[in-house]
């Protein structure tokens, strides 16, 4: 390094790296004649601490990895407090902007200086010798050389606004053009000194780069070495070094203090990349700063007289001459969101007088807003912040508040960033009460939807109405949600009601199958919604102004948002729809006030959260089983259709008991002798290695396919379903597997069977896995949707939700699972109805006895609220001194409870899962059994026990256990080596049969049990329910509203069409598909069950027999005879239904010369003839 680089703001760094006062000493040298550089410098000043810091924390990166990634990496690991993201972040705005426009003027590299001194200061206290007490004495700024110009400006501003009030016209007035002359020639005085001093440095400068390029060099080796040092350590020590730097970075992080000038430059810089022209320290009103046509401005202090007092409005934003908004600014730990009231009384006391244009106008009102007191708000919106970014868990002392004071209902909420002009303006101009008439106008008939799916969209179309910014739908799935939604989006964009709308997706599989929607999705005049407006696709991120939708993954979200460093404003999208919203969700719990006081908020969030917090925009959830992490996003739902009722009107299939196999196997567990030799997999390697057992093991039958694989109990079972599965027809199945693994070798033995069975007849293609490991997903996924193979699709998660495919008809578990919710998703593939090849119930398969293990949704609440939180984090919360003090000062989940008492049963659960699994393998592995009783010896605690007596201890005595035993977490790192990080499951070749297929019907086991119990409650019921009367004296009468009534009276009580049909079935060995009605009267008439498709086939030929009819109209004929097969209520309901693209009851009662009612009349007598229900 050049001898003699110093910098008295930056010195103190010298201790870390000589590059960082080299890069900050060069951004100071360049100041005077190249602010540009300045803010370049201070750029690279901000990369290299990122580097440095990412080197020592052991997060990867590389030259490809940008400055906004590493950052993001960096956060997600360390968990940096918001403050420090926004002081790197404005760093890396500002020198992106000097390094493209080349605009930069000295007042903002001086601003540029003041923040990367703050960061500076924050990573000194983290790492260097003076810790967190560091103390930095006072910023010493440069000397600026445009303040005589600058003031000069400020001069013939005001001039110029004093001119133009008193009516004199600019170009007469001499002392004016005088300022002016003085100002050109004071500018090119500046410049010629600039150039001047950057000729005479140029030679020092070039000095100055040849020895930064060398330092650059040396620093690159440095920070190689550190990166080869920690993968040299091992896992262990990276984990100990990550959660060092994750430590000191948020104990430097507590010491932040935004004074007023930092809070001023960071508010300002947030204006700025919204869009606004802002400089609280030039551009303000006593310096002559006033609006002007064509220009956004946020105009510092400007004058408010408000019940005779007489205040100063910081900032009131102007675009072009209309006062659109209010800032009150306060320096940080102020309650930012009290301040609110402050700027509402600015917005009241604002004088608006020519040339300002009133925003009530372009609004089109006459009159400002009033409020409670006889006042009006004359500027509509209003905001309070601090410059420190928002944190829920400090709602009202962090972020930028803002409350639309057009009407008493709109309540404040806090925004992580300013809406920009146009957002603004948007607002202001578009009118929510025009587009609510509009909506209550607008007719449902185009969009051809069911009931339920209109009173879906009604229910969210009146939360909205009242101010309800969040609506959650929750419809079973196959009831056509995205349909609704499709309907939902028209009539808002139709009545413009936003102006633009963000569909969100998890997965681009299901992303490109909204797509497909709107593209297919008649609406109005047959045109469809990508048609009628513009829709932006999955990956097409570039949100021009005439999108009207956009498609998108949380994951390319999340990168636009957070990874990026053109991030989109919050109001680019007004309504987000959230598809399958119970994903993802897992982890939104937001943190008591003691986790907040040690830990930081990102981490609760997940990035469904985060991106969804992040826009200032109306949600809406779409799910079809809502728990209880997605009701407390999005609130309970305003309407909820469920599987059973759309399975009582008809919409959804049913499915039969499920089809138990037992064998050999699940009946009796496997079974390993002590001394065995085992075969185990590394599921990291692949590699199959052998192992000796020291003791007895056994498996049941919910560990198959995970922790023991038996390729005999999966050959028995699939052997078996070769039986059941049709591989040419066109019913489709599908089979759940526990791994990718498991999903290949039930690939192979289906093939084998079926090929065993069919010899060369059967097409290898008819079985497919489709997995995330499979070649060309997307491709298969559409085959098995619409084409003939693969009928059979094997696969572990990727198909469990959202994947629509009609023909599913079976549905094979070969894996347990635990959630409800994922189950529910699950069987959800199989419920659409499928009217092309049938489909009246589906069956599920269930080799491994899937209800055994189904727990309640929600029943299950973790202790450890965030897996993410590391053993380490927690032992270095209770075992540091400061952090324990906190969080014993820190209130914790219940009454009379600290945080500390949190952390400690958080950490109690680490351990007792570590440990306990630890105790399990010790009797079938010596190294473990070894280790635990080393550490039985360290301690003074049996290993197993750990947990309870740490516990017991209380937080302070467990701390002083913790500090006392420093090695603890790399003692449990050892254990943890020991127990190996990855399941690896047994081999085992135990034989296994098949036992017994069976199929139960709830308590009863036989299905003439089942079918007795059914007698019984019809005869009993008779008197009770009307509309059972009716279906049994006269079911030609039957309503829709009556026949739901009984399918939901028989569901409660346990009685479904599919299981009715299916023990009738195994009891008589005859298939008869009789319908509900059918199997009531036999219940209580005794009548005969007769196929509702002959009885259908023998009426409609009493039809043809009792006129004669025309060839067209016996064409006609015949297609209603086709759509009765899935209809019990034969009206003119179910002629619009069926008949609606051709012009329903209309268009056929005039091809049957009007005669349609007596059609309708007749097949109900001839369906269910008066003399059988004698």
């Amino acid at each position: 390094m050049n001898q003699g680089t110093t910098s008295t703001n930056f010195d103190f760094l010298q201790e870390h790296d000589p590059l960082f006062v080299e890069l900050a000493a060069s951004a100071e040298r360049a100041f005077a004649s190249d602010p540009n550089t300045t803010l370049i410098k201070l750029r690279q000043f901000a990369e290299a601490i990122t580097q440095h810091l990412a080197a020592r924390a052991g997060v990867d990166f590389d030259e490809q990895t940008s400055q906004a990634d590493l950052l993001y990496r960096l956060n997600r690991e360390l968990r940096f407090e918001p403050v420090v993201r926004e002081l790197f972040h404005t760093l890396r705005i500002e020198g992106n902007k000097a390094t493209h426009q080349f605009r930069t003027q000295h007042r903002e590299a001086m601003d540029g200086l003041k923040v990367a001194r703050a960061l500076a200061i924050w990573f000194h206290r983290a790492f260097g010798k003076a810790g967190a007490g560091f103390k930095p004495g006072p910023f010493t700024p440069p000397e600026d050389p445009s303040t005589q110009q600058r003031q000069l400006q400020v001069e013939i501003e005001k001039l110029q606004h004093e001119l133009q009030e008193a009516n004199v016209s600019l170009g007469s007035s001499q002392q004016l053009n005088d300022l002016i002359e003085k100002e050109k020639a004071e500018y090119e005085a500046l410049a010629l000194a600039m150039d001047e001093e950057s000729r005479a440095l140029a030679k020092q400068a070039e000095d100055h780069e040849a020895a930064l390029k060398q330092q650059q060099q040396d620093y690159e080796k440095t920070i190689q070495t550190l990166q080869q040092q920690l993968k040299e350590q091992g896992e262990k020590a990276a984990s100990s070094q990550m959660q060092y730097v994750a430590t000191q970075t948020q104990a430097a992080s507590k010491e932040i203090v935004l004074d007023e000038a930092l809070t001023r430059v960071l508010i300002d810089n947030q204006l700025q990349e919204e869009g606004w022209e802002a400089d609280s320290e030039e551009l303000t009103y006593q310096k002559g700063a006033r609006p002007e046509k064509g220009h956004n401005r946020a105009i510092a202090e400007w004058p408010t007289t408000y019940g005779g007092k007489k205040g100063r409005a910081d900032y009131v934003l102007f675009a072009g001459l209309t006062p659109i908004a209010v800032v009150e600014a306060k320096k940080e730990n102020t309650n930012v969101a009290g301040k609110i009231r402050q700027a509402e009384r600015y917005s009241k006391g604002f004088q608006i007088a020519a040339p300002l244009v009133p925003a009530f106008e372009l609004a089109g009102r006459t009159i400002a807003w009033p409020d409670d007191n006889d006042a009006h708000y004359n500027v509509p919106f209003v905001y309070s912040c601090n410059g420190r970014p928002y944190v829920p868990q400090l709602a009202e002392q962090s972020g930028t508040w803002f409350r639309d004071v057009r009407a008493p209902s709109n309540t404040k909420r806090a925004l992580p960033k300013f809406h920009t002009p146009g957002g603004l303006l948007d607002q202001l101009k578009r009118s929510k009460e025009k587009a609510e008439q509009a909506l209550q106008s607008e007719p449902f008939g185009y969009l051809k939807l069911r009931d339920y799916q209109v009173k879906a969209i009604h229910a969210v179309e009146d939360a909205l109405s009242r101010d309800i910014r969040r609506a959650l739908l929750a419809m079973a799935t196959g009831t056509g949600k995205t349909r609704t939604v499709i309907g939902l989006m028209y009539r808002f964009l139709k009545a413009e009601r936003f102006k633009r709308i963000l569909f969100l997706v998890d997965r681009s599989a299901l992303g490109q199958q909204a797509i497909d929607a709107f593209n297919e999705a008649p609406l109005e005049q047959n045109q469809t919604l990508s048609k009628i407006y513009n829709v932006a696709e999955l990956g097409d991120m570039a949100a021009e102004a005439e999108t009207r939708v956009q498609v998108a993954t949380v994951q390319a979200m999340v990168k636009r948002v957070f990874m990026s460093d053109t991030p989109p404003p919050v109001d680019a999208y007004d309504c987000i729809i959230v598809d399958e919203a119970h994903r993802g969700y897992t982890l939104d719990q937001e943190m008591t006030e003691g986790e907040l006081a040690t830990r930081d908020a990102s981490q609760y969030l997940s990035s469904y959260r985060r991106v969804l917090d992040y826009f200032d925009a109306v949600k809406v959830g779409l799910t079809a089983t809502p728990a209880k992490h997605t009701s407390d996003i999005f609130g309970k739902p305003v309407y909820t259709y469920s599987y059973r009722e759309a399975v009582a009107d008809d919409w959804l299939i049913d499915h039969e008991p499920p089809i138990r196999y037992e064998t050999q196997l699940t009946q009796e567990g496997i079974k390993f002798d002590k001394g065995t030799k085992v075969s185990v997999i590394n599921t990291r390697s692949g590699a199959v290695e052998t192992a000796e057992l020291e003791d007895e093991v056994s498996f049941e039958v919910d560990t198959f396919n995970k922790q023991v694989i038996n390729e005999n109990f999966n050959r028995v079972i699939c052997e078996q379903l070769v039986k059941e599965l049709d591989p040419f027809g066109d019913e489709k199945t599908m089979i759940f597997c526990a791994t990718d693994r498991h999903a290949d070798m039930v690939k192979r033995l289906l093939d084998d069977a079926f090929k065993a069975l069919y010899n060369g007849t059967y097409n290898q293609a008819a079985v497919a896995k489709i997995t995330g490991q499979s070649d060309k997903v997307s491709q298969l996924i559409s085959q098995y949707k619409n084409e003939r193979y693969p009928s059979i699709a094997i696969t572990v998660d990727l198909l469990t939700t959202g994947i629509d495919v009609p023909a599913i008809c079976n549905l094979v578990f070969l894996r347990r699972v635990r959630s409800r919710i994922l189950y529910e998703q699950m069987i959800g593939r199989a419920t659409r109805r499928c009217d092309d090849i049938g489909k009246t119930v589906f069956r599920i398969y269930d080799p491994v006895d899937i209800y055994a293990a189904l727990d309640d949704v929600n029943t299950m609440k973790p202790l450890v609220k965030d897996p993410n939180i590391t053993l380490e984090q927690l032992v270095n919360e209770l075992a540091n001194p400061d952090t324990l003090e906190q969080a014993l000062n820190a209130p914790g989940e219940q009454q009379d409870e600290s945080h500390a008492d949190v952390v400690l049963s958080q950490l109690s659960q680490k351990l007792m899962q570590v440990l306990r699994k630890a105790g399990q393998k010790a009797d079938t592995n010596p190294q473990v059994k070894t280790k635990l009783s080393e550490l039985e010896q360290l301690w003074g605690v049996e290993p197993k026990t750990l947990h309870k007596h740490l516990h017991d201890l209380g937080p302070k005595q467990a701390a002083a256990f913790l500090q006392q035993h420093g090695g603890l977490i790399d003692q449990l790192a050892e254990v943890k080596v020991l127990l190996g990080s990855e399941r690896m499951p047994l081999i085992s070749d135990h034989d296994d049969e098949l036992k017994d297929r069976t199929q139960s019907y709830g308590k009863y086991q036989r299905p003439e049990d089942y079918l007795d119990s059914f007698n019984q409650f019809i005869q009993h019921q008779l008197n009770e329910s009307a509309a059972l009367a009716v279906v049994v004296n006269k079911p030609r009468d039957l309503t829709r509203e009556q026949l739901k009534e009984v399918r939901l009276l028989l569901d409660n009580n346990g009685y479904t069409e599919a299981k009715l049909q299916s023990a009738v079935r195994n009891q008589t060995n005859k298939d008869i598909a009789a319908s509900i009605v059918g199997h009531i009267r036999r219940a209580a008439l005794g009548e005969a069950l007769k196929p509702f498709e002959q009885r259908v086939t023998e009426a409609m030929d009493r039809i043809y027999a009792q006129h004669s009819w025309a060839p067209n109209q016996l064409k006609w004929l015949e297609r209603l005879a086709k759509q009765l097969v899935h209809e019990v209520i034969i009206d003119r309901d179910f002629v619009n239904q069926r008949f609606g693209e051709q012009g329903g009851v209309k268009m056929l009662d005039k091809v049957l010369e009007n005669q349609l009612d007596t059609v309708l009349d007749e097949l109900g007598e001839a369906i269910w003839p008066p003399q059988d229900a004698g």
